[in-house]
């Protein structure tokens, strides 16, 4: 076992979760699906599938970039707009209030670290009635970097006053792997739209495929 995976894989040393939020604990994909390809046929560009938009989103590379190139600024605005038409069409992932929950009576920090703009993260997570669940949330604003750059990963573990080596990290991305281990954070992989192979290769030390899983293996960590 390596010496970062050592660190807080024994109970009394995790003090802290860190969480991604889109695919992660929120399905929160309808809005950016749709906003999505509704982006790329203004741009006459190919749509996309549900699953190729979930790994898209995963990689935490710039999307607008990659797939708009020169055009990114104007198709931002576009996604933006057609996004926010929708952007309460969203519902907690299995398991993600009870994983909270949990995690508070515990005593365990808990932070959101999310690649979704700041203003965004915050409206939907009050409407999901939220506020109180979530010690600090980062999400994208001026001068801070996407995932896979550990900046926010980084600034959540500032947020919650505990050091990295003390922190798990859970996500369903790629990106969300690379972002925990540069910061010093267990990564923690969630099966949704990369596999096990897929999310160890890029750093995670264990892989589930839902936060109920997620939560009995905490059961043992935590004394």
């Amino acid at each position: 076992m390596s010496e970062l995976s050592s660190a807080v894989i024994q109970g009394e040393k995790i003090r802290a979760v860190l969480l991604d939020m889109d695919g992660t604990l929120v399905d929160a994909f309808g809005p950016i699906i749709s906003a999505l390809n509704r982006t790329l046929a203004d741009f006459s560009l190919p749509q996309m599938r549900d699953d190729e938009v979930r790994r898209h989103t995963g990689h935490g590379e710039c999307s607008m970039i990659s797939l708009f190139g020169e055009h990114r600024e104007a198709a931002a605005a576009h996604f933006l707009k057609y996004h926010d038409e929708n952007m309460f069409d969203i519902q907690p992932m299995q398991g993600a209030a009870a994983l909270l929950d949990w995690l508070a009576e515990h005593h365990i920090a808990r932070a959101i670290v999310t690649s979704k703009s700041q203003s965004r993260a915050d409206k939907q997570l009050a409407h999901l009635g939220w506020g109180d669940k979530l010690d600090a949330v980062i999400g994208l604003c001026d001068g801070r970097r996407q995932k896979p750059d550990p900046h926010t990963v980084h600034l959540a573990c500032q947020a919650l006053n505990v050091l990295p080596a003390a922190c798990i990290m859970i996500g369903d991305g790629t990106a969300d792997m690379k972002s925990a281990l540069r910061a010093g954070v267990l990564p923690i992989g969630l099966t949704h739209s990369f596999s096990s192979k897929e999310l160890h290769e890029v750093g995670a030390k264990k892989c589930f495929f839902s936060l109920p899983e997620v939560q009995t293996w905490l059961q043992t960590q935590i004394h």
